[in-house]
């Protein structure tokens, strides 16, 4: 289960438990809408912008606070498509206004990746459906010191930066 960092009316940072990146490859993160939606055009436009706010924030605040960034990059991947394979629970055909929910990963990209499918330069890659927790489970998560920093780097941002200062306490 995905353990939640962040709570904010603008959405929600949450430390995935499928892992897709190590955290010395540059680490991840998913960074939830507001509300439950199957595709980024059913928000309203406020809440569209609040959401890219948070992204953006977040961000910000991997690149400022993991060493392991120094010098590296973000990808930003819109996802939900796993939901819909026939093997997800439950099995079986899916339909993507009911069953998928939008989400956004943050995967940091370190010039000094170790494992192939992270490496600098190259355009990431994931594994099948099929194969997914055997493929995620040999990366490791961003650590509590690291998640730590980042929320309040995050909050900093909202508060400073993008100007949102409605900042409840984390789940």
């Amino acid at each position: 289960m995905s353990r939640t960092l962040l709570l904010h009316p603008s959405g929600s940072v949450e430390l995935p438990a499928k892992v897709l990146c190590d955290r010395a490859d540059g680490g991840h993160l998913m960074v939830n809408p507001p509300r439950p939606v199957w595709e980024r055009t059913a928000l309203d436009a406020d809440e569209l912008a609040a959401w890219s706010l948070l992204v953006a924030a977040t961000g910000q605040a991997m690149l400022e606070t993991l060493p392991q960034l120094r010098d590296g990059c973000l990808n930003y991947w819109e996802a939900g498509n796993w939901a819909l394979n026939d093997l997800a629970a439950p099995v079986g055909p899916k339909q993507p206004q009911r069953d998928r929910r939008v989400h956004l990963h943050v995967f940091g990209r370190s010039r000094d990746a170790r494992h192939p499918d992270w490496a600098w330069g190259e355009s990431p890659r994931f594994p099948t459906f099929a194969d997914s927790d055997r493929w995620s489970a040999q990366f490791a998560p961003l650590s509590a010191g690291e998640c730590d920093a980042l929320v309040e780097r995050t909050r900093t941002l909202l508060l400073t930066r993008y100007r949102i200062d409605t900042m409840p306490r984390p789940a």
